[in-house]
């Protein structure tokens, strides 16, 4: 099976809002996804394709770390990562994963935040985000909070808080 990962295109988003809707079982992360893509800049929302259909999707979104010295460090949130059912398992996911961090890493962009697995992120780079005394806005399980550090220098020495955005309130 031929992956292709690519950038989304505007011609897209039906096909995205379906991935999405069908990968979660309800329409909380397809609604959070288009509310991102119509009010918010500098997303990174890439697609996996086969046989010329939209398989999978992952997003970047804007996010930040409040520091407790005042600080405010701008990175990036992965969220939503979402594959059709009849995909998973076949490392669509990885891959959508994998080629979204080698694009954000391409960009001044210190780090990554991510809600997840605890046993699928960390292969892509991801740690506890409290080893690095970053906690969650929300509160989740702290080993599912994760961060990707692609900046030591920019975020040494930081502890504070981190966040999404805050379209993605409604899906928590």
């Amino acid at each position: 099976m031929g992956i292709e990962i690519r950038r989304e295109h505007p011609g897209d988003i039906p096909a995205i809002r379906a991935v999405n809707d069908q990968a979660f079982g309800q329409p909380q992360e397809g609604e959070v996804v288009d509310l991102l893509r119509a009010t918010c800049e500098g997303l990174a929302s890439f697609v996996a394709i086969v046989e010329g259909q939209v398989v999978g999707h992952a997003l970047f979104s804007p996010a930040w770390i409040e520091a407790d010295d005042g600080r405010r460090i701008e990175g990036m949130g992965l969220a939503p990562v979402a594959v059709l059912p009849e995909h998973q398992r076949r490392g669509v996911g990885s891959r959508l994963v994998t080629a979204g961090l080698a694009a954000i890493r391409q960009t001044p962009c210190p780090f990554v935040i991510v809600l997840g697995h605890v046993d699928y992120y960390p292969r892509f780079g991801f740690e506890r985000a409290s080893r690095f005394g970053i906690r969650c806005q929300w509160d989740v399980p702290e080993e599912a909070f994760m961060i990707a550090v692609l900046d030591e220098d920019a975020i040494r020495g930081v502890s504070g808080t981190a966040f999404y955005r805050s379209e993605w309130g409604a899906a928590v």
